[in-house]
């Protein structure tokens, strides 16, 4: 087990990853998924809430950086002519999906059910990059999932107990973020595509 001040840490890397993403929205390299990074805002945000009420301490300093690099994209998507990615029937379905998530949050009195709903929402919201990253890796750039994987990582290792409250946020980020991150570097959906059209 890491100690708790690892956080900190976890939380600096991830500032790094989102800072390098940044800079290639806001040079066109990158096109973020709005429908994604909108949710990957506020559903962390709402968690990161409810990690405070029920007790997570230090460990929830994950939840809230993944909440505020988002913001952060979003701007820069905004900012930037170039990064612009366009939504289809699937992007908003998911962002409708991911807000019934929110909705179960502010609906629940019970924190455990409202974290677990905002898990589910968030892993909702990360399906339209998921798909962008498998069929367009070029429009998508690995720093904050490699760093994000990391911060998610390392934050598991310093629970001092693995309850759900604990775990299961960044259990969600850490799966979502390395499946992304391979996705982009491998571009096997690429090649998948190459060898389906020959």
């Amino acid at each position: 087990m890491l100690p708790s001040w690892s956080v900190f840490i976890a939380a600096a890397i991830s500032v790094v990853g989102a800072t390098t993403y940044i800079r290639k929205v806001l040079s066109g390299e990158a096109q973020p998924n709005r429908v994604t990074w909108i949710m990957w805002a506020v559903a962390p945000l709402l968690a990161f809430v409810i990690e405070i009420q029920e007790g997570v301490g230090v460990a929830s300093t994950m939840t809230l950086m993944v909440g505020l690099i988002p913001c952060a994209v979003l701007v820069a998507s905004w900012k930037s002519k170039s990064a612009v990615w366009n939504l289809g029937p699937f992007d908003l379905l998911c962002g409708v999906l991911s807000v019934v998530g929110l909705v179960i949050w502010l609906a629940s009195d019970q924190p455990t059910l409202g974290l677990m709903a905002q898990v589910a929402a968030d892993t909702v919201a990360a399906l339209p990059t998921l798909r962008k990253a498998f069929f367009s890796p070029q429009s998508e750039a690995q720093g904050p999932y490699i760093t994000g994987t990391i911060n998610a990582g390392i934050t598991m290792l310093t629970l001092h107990e693995w309850t759900t409250a604990g775990v299961a946020f960044p259990l969600a980020i850490f799966g979502a973020d390395i499946i992304i991150w391979l996705l982009i570097l491998t571009k096997v959906g690429q090649r998948f595509a190459t060898t389906t059209t020959k």
